[in-house]
């Protein structure tokens, strides 16, 4: 991705919010109890693993083998503590609407 852990973090946070979105409006009701849910979320959790580690493991691991290690190290921290923090954030914005609307 880029050098930018909070880029990193905000793409990491648009991907799954795009998917839950998709899974709320789109699909949550097409699969009634048939074989296809856990096929479909199995598929949708490794696809998921590997969209969010290219996300934020790429970069790092170029720079990682550039030799550039505290870099990369530093990166890929940043971005983890970026995700936290939008993470925490979110999920007392959901806490925030549930309890008062």
């Amino acid at each position: 991705m880029t050098k930018n852990p909070f880029i990193n973090a905000l793409a990491g946070l648009l991907y799954i919010s795009l998917v839950a979105t998709l899974m709320f409006y789109g699909i949550a009701d097409k699969f009634d109890n048939t074989i296809l849910i856990p096929i479909t979320m199995l598929s949708l959790f490794v696809f998921s693993a590997a969209m969010m580690g290219y996300i934020f493991l790429f970069t790092p691991l170029q720079l990682f083998l550039e030799g550039q290690k505290k870099e990369s190290v530093d990166l890929f921290l940043k971005t983890l503590a970026a995700f936290a923090v939008a993470a925490a954030l979110f999920v007392s914005a959901g806490l925030y609407l549930t309890a008062y609307f």
